[in-house]
């Protein structure tokens, strides 16, 4: 049986340790409560940004330290940043948990940002970002949350621009960092068998003594939304479509019936309505799904597919006629028990 259980140090980090009996294996993260989302007019993709430029260096180690660390013990250490928040996290043996953690809050705390290595990465993301644009499967859904929420800033690509990221200087990176990077606003997380009091124990020796600020920027709620239809020429041999609405937020009670719609709908499953009357019954798309994506104070509902030109107008009308079912047609006990189970199966 799996525990979970939360303690909030005195600066207001919040430690939260999932309890694995048997585990071998220990996974640490801390995630801070800072992603694009919180970017300001010109810092379009400056959270990813640091996110890559918290590894090349420290008042204690080079670049080269940092990456060998835990590689060396059969290690794993890495990053990611979404719209709403930065997380490094690592995964070791257990009896060699305190030296990732004293690592991740090395790099956390002490990074140094090097002039040099910044613009090296910024050619680094640019590529990644030249990589997306040729991947129209990717590059299609950064373009549709830049329009359902066009003018505000959980509509910026997390990786940026090219104009945006050439941009960036070294105070840029630090201002960012002193305005968002506080513990009142991160989460130090174990999951493993070493115990809470040890957890806790970690994050008060590497970690508590950081002092918080109650000068933390309150994020604008997105309101504004309006709908809109684009259309970009491509030279590729298929017509990729996307159409969707804002959705229920993280906490909104309504998000279950909408997990389990989208589940029926467009879900993973094969059995899901998309899968068995488009692509099944006449072979019209390879990739056909919906999907829905929670923020904090907000939502994303959308219907995705991919097609050759002539079978666009055909797979485009039987996804409407799918959704139009969905409205008007009331589901039944019985299927409605048998998605239920498929849902909780696929948790």
């Amino acid at each position: 049986m799996v525990n979970s259980e939360t303690v909030i140090l005195k600066n207001g980090l919040k430690v939260l340790y999932e309890h694995h009996p048997a585990a071998v294996v220990s996974h640490v993260a801390v995630m801070v409560k800072a992603g694009t989302r919180d970017e300001g007019k010109g810092e379009e993709g400056l959270a990813h940004f640091i996110e890559h430029c918290l590894f090349k260096g420290t008042k204690n180690r080079k670049s080269y330290h940092i990456l060998n660390r835990l590689e060396v013990i059969g290690g794993d250490l890495n990053a990611y940043t979404t719209k709403e928040e930065t997380c490094l996290h690592a995964s070791v043996m257990n009896q060699y948990l305190p030296r990732a953690v004293e690592l991740i809050a090395d790099i956390f705390h002490n990074s140094t940002f090097p002039e040099k290595e910044i613009e090296k990465e910024k050619d680094v993301i640019i590529d990644e970002i030249h990589s997306y644009q040729d991947t129209p499967y990717e590059q299609i859904f950064d373009d549709f949350e830049g329009q359902i929420f066009k003018g505000h800033s959980l509509g910026h690509p997390i990786l940026g621009t090219e104009k945006s990221l050439r941009a960036f200087k070294r105070k840029s990176i630090v201002d960012f960092i002193k305005r968002n990077y506080h513990p009142s606003v991160t989460v130090f997380s174990v999951s493993g068998s070493i115990g809470l009091e040890k957890a806790v124990a970690l994050a008060e020796e590497f970690f508590g003594s950081k002092k918080s600020t109650t000068a933390i920027p309150k994020r604008t709620t997105f309101k504004k939304y309006q709908s809109s239809e684009v259309e970009v020429p491509k030279a590729i041999s298929q017509v990729h479509y996307i159409s969707g609405i804002p959705g229920y937020a993280l906490n909104d009670p309504r998000r279950y019936t909408l997990v389990l719609l989208n589940n029926l709908l467009g879900g993973p499953g094969m059995n899901s309505r998309l899968n068995l009357n488009v692509r099944e019954k006449y072979g019209f798309t390879y990739t056909i799904e919906s999907g829905y994506h929670t923020y904090s104070d907000t939502g994303i509902f959308f219907l995705y597919f991919a097609t050759d030109q002539k079978h666009f107008n055909k797979t485009l009308k039987l996804a409407n006629q799918e959704l139009d079912k969905l409205c008007d047609k009331p589901l039944g006990d019985k299927l409605f028990q048998q998605y239920r189970e498929q849902l909780l199966g696929q948790i």
